[in-house]
């Protein structure tokens, strides 16, 4: 009779799975945005005029093929092993400051400023996780986090009609722009950031990006916030996605050690014991 295969995790990894499934499919940034300016973010949405929605995705996009050029260059001799979360949350917070003062116009100062701020704070925590981000793939892996994040994630299989796993949807339908773009940097490096194959990478990643910014930047328009509350959604911005960050480098060092289809149930298992 053969011996039977425990398909579950040491203890001690299950319980770093649990919390990494905590911060992957219950996000909580409409809510803190709702909390820093007492309203709710569908509410906010409804403020924010079609020239303004422009604004965003320009800015968007240019804080993006600004941290390509990072992920893929000045990141690569960085040593850090201990995230310094709290510095990274500080300088975001003033340059939220800044942008807060001078409304949408700041939009395009702020957001590539800060958005890269938040990338190396994202590639602190990947090394930290065993990531070596001399691999384009793994520096790659980094802008993911900003469409992990997004609240445009939807959790339900549209054919079957069953619930299934934001985060793992999400990865999915990022996966073969992510791995095209990094074979292309391997071939031929990031020097041509107009190539097709980039673009399409950094579009999949704008489009869900996008909607956290503009439910940033809609909050920062409400009279009352200011360069104050500024300070305070950048803070929250830039501890979300370190929130994100760190559960998906969970799931991506357990997946080398464990395997990737033995995490993915594992995850799933444990995200029905957290629904229950």
């Amino acid at each position: 009779m053969e011996a039977s295969v425990d398909l579950r995790l040491e203890p001690r990894d299950e319980q770093r799975l649990a919390a990494a499934v905590e911060k992957l499919e219950h996000h909580g940034l409409a809510m803190t945005i709702a909390n820093q300016v007492g309203m709710p973010v569908e509410a906010l949405m409804r403020r924010l005029p079609a020239p303004a929605q422009r604004a965003v995705h320009g800015a968007v996009n240019r804080a993006l093929e600004t941290c390509l050029h990072a992920a893929l260059s000045g990141m690569k001799g960085a040593t850090r092993l201990t995230p310094s979360n709290g510095l990274h949350k500080t300088v975001a917070g003033a340059v939220g400051a800044a942008g807060g003062f001078f409304g949408l116009a700041g939009l395009f100062f702020e957001l590539p400023v800060s958005t890269t701020v938040m990338l190396h704070s994202i590639a602190e925590i990947a090394r930290s996780h065993g990531e070596d981000l001399r691999d384009p793939a793994a520096a790659l892996t980094c802008l993911e986090v900003f469409a992990l994040g997004s609240g445009a994630q939807s959790g339900v299989d549209r054919e079957t009609k069953t619930l299934e796993s934001a985060y793992y949807a999400t990865r999915a339908a990022l996966a073969q722009a992510t791995r095209d773009a990094a074979a292309y940097v391997a071939q031929k490096g990031a020097a041509k950031g107009g190539a097709p194959v980039l673009v399409r990478f950094l579009s999949n990643i704008a489009s869900r990006f996008g909607v956290d910014v503009a439910e940033k930047v809609t909050a920062q328009m409400v009279p009352i916030v200011g360069a104050a509350g500024g300070l305070a959604l950048n803070v929250a911005f830039t501890a979300h996605f370190q929130r994100v960050a760190e559960g998906h480098f969970t799931v991506r060092e357990l997946e080398r050690r464990y395997g990737p289809q033995r995490v993915q149930d594992e995850y799933a298992r444990l995200k029905a014991i957290a629904k229950r």
